[in-house]
């Protein structure tokens, strides 16, 4: 350490070695500072400049620390809002306005094997955007939903169709169940509250039937071709699905009192049947 021009090495005393630090120390100005040092028995030493204030003491690095002093934590990206047809106008006016139309049923969710597949709309579907699936309200309709034992509720749009379960209602993609509390129980209550539509709910509209889903292709194409026979004015078809093989009837014009109609004469053994609305 230096000290006026006086260059003192500073270690832990030991014997006699103490008296001659003293003894030169009684001529320093800086006596007391000296003494202070000493004593501490660090290996490391600062060297100060004379009469002038020491720097503060900094805290101690931590065990494998390359950085001896404290830092700033590094700022941390905000997670990415799951993407969504739903914009800001969207909810400004569910906050301005009372639902057109509320029904209560069950909800499930799904993902793969449908993820990057195409949906009833036309697009692809993107289980981690905030959608969900129903087989009646017209497709684009906004909706809030809400878990009616959580209370946890998100918007969103109809972009498919679905479920093809009965007793269920509704079908939300993962996103949308992560954010209702439906995705780790796996089924729920919900409430739909439906704010907006493309086109009226219970006039018009383009309807089917749609019956499935089949293991084996086979099946499918043999009660196509009896469903032919038996509605000869509707459009019958077989399609592959993401889980199995579909039969749907168009009736003529995709009326939907005629869909109907089909729903309630189709015979259990023929497969359970869905009123669906194409649009």
């Amino acid at each position: 350490m230096r000290v006026g021009a006086t260059t003192i090495p500073v270690r832990a005393a030991r014997g006699p070695r103490l008296s001659r630090i003293v003894r030169l120390a009684v001529f320093t100005p800086a006596v007391p500072m000296l003494l202070a040092i000493a004593g501490c028995g660090h290996h490391n030493s600062y060297p100060v400049a004379q009469n002038q204030t020491p720097p503060p003491i900094q805290s101690a690095p931590s065990r494998g620390n390359p950085y001896p002093y404290p830092r700033s934590a590094p700022s941390v990206a905000p997670t990415p809002a799951p993407p969504s047809d739903v914009s800001t106008d969207d909810s400004a006016f569910i906050a301005g306005h009372k639902p057109i139309y509320t029904e209560e049923g069950v909800a499930s969710w799904y993902g793969p094997p449908y993820h990057n597949h195409q949906g009833a709309n036309g697009k692809i579907f993107d289980q981690n955007a905030m959608t969900a699936a129903h087989r009646t309200l017209p497709m684009g309709s906004l909706i809030v939903v809400t878990n009616e034992r959580t209370g946890q509720s998100a918007t969103m749009r109809v972009t498919d169709r679905g479920p093809f379960v009965q007793g269920r209602l509704l079908d939300l993609s993962m996103a949308s169940a992560k954010a209702t509390g439906v995705y780790r129980a796996g089924l729920a209550n919900v409430r739909i509250d439906v704010y907006q539509t493309p086109r009226p709910i219970d006039i018009g509209g383009r309807w089917c039937v749609q019956i499935g889903a089949f293991e084996h292709e086979h099946n499918a194409s043999k009660l196509r071709d009896q469903l032919e026979r038996k509605y000869d004015t509707a459009q019958v078809i077989d399609f592959e699905g993401p889980t199995g093989y579909w039969v749907r009837i168009r009736p003529e014009g995709d009326n939907k009192e005629q869909a109907e109609s089909i729903v309630r004469r189709l015979q259990p053994a023929e497969g359970s049947a869905y009123l669906v609305r194409l649009d």
